[in-house]
């Protein structure tokens, strides 16, 4: 069975340039998942469609409402029998890294809450409990952008979706390392070569070879990656 998204959003008109192209896409198209967008103003209820409104006690900004996203979401998830997890995009969340990016990808539907404008009425985290999920300490104009890396990251995970079987499993983050060089034609440029190792033939080497590179990069570019790896290391030893 495919994987379900549901994206929950004010602009789904910014979804289908990302999820029609390279992986997103093909992924698609072999059965492996399936989009579904969904508009919040769909569900307002005045004759101006609002969804969000001055927050109490005043400050910037409007909030986006609560009954909107009640309604829009309990629609949706009735739409499909599995069981949605919710997801609320937000500065304020877990941070997204690849272990999570593989719990997701094990899951049969995600619900996407992809907000706006300065943020959601409180009771929305309170009465739905989604996972609240970041992509990053910064803040952006809405969830859109975050939903799309989110997707990106799960989607990529799916088996078949990138067409090797361990393609994923060779990435950058997958056991905690960052990826090793990557080399192709021309041999030389610009004086700079390819690795002789990599031109050998001999398999055993050059995994042995991209392996040290992994560690040297993590330690060099994410000291912070490095830790955890070897605290990993050292508990499995």
């Amino acid at each position: 069975m495919s994987l379900r998204i549901d994206i929950l959003t004010l602009f789904p008109e910014m979804f289908p340039p990302i999820l029609g192209t390279s992986i997103p896409k093909r992924a698609a198209e072999k059965g492996l998942v399936e989009y579904h967008l969904t508009n919040f103003r769909d569900f307002a209820t005045d004759a101006h469609k609002s969804v969000d409104d001055k927050p109490f006690g005043g400050g910037p900004g409007m909030v986006m409402m609560a009954p909107v996203v009640f309604d829009a979401i309990e629609h949706v998830e009735k739409l499909d029998a599995r069981q949605a997890t919710r997801i609320l995009l937000t500065p304020q969340g877990r941070q997204l890294n690849q272990n999570l990016a593989n719990e997701f990808a094990k899951k049969d539907r995600l619900l996407l809450i992809a907000g706006h404008y300065e943020g959601f009425d409180e009771r929305i985290s309170t009465g739905l409990v989604p996972i609240e999920v970041s992509i990053g300490d910064y803040v952006l104009s809405g969830g859109e952008l975050a939903a799309m890396v989110l997707i990106d990251a799960v989607v990529r995970l799916l088996p078949g979706a990138l067409g090797a079987e361990d393609g994923a499993a060779d990435e950058s983050f997958a056991d905690g390392l960052i990826e090793h060089p990557q080399y192709t034609r021309p041999r030389e440029f610009r004086g700079m070569n390819v690795p002789d190792v990599l031109l050998s033939g001999d398999h055993k080497k050059i995994a042995q070879w991209r392996l040290e590179q992994r560690k040297l990069r993590t330690q060099e570019r994410r000291p912070d990656l490095w830790q955890a790896w070897n605290e990993t290391k050292n508990k499995n030893t």
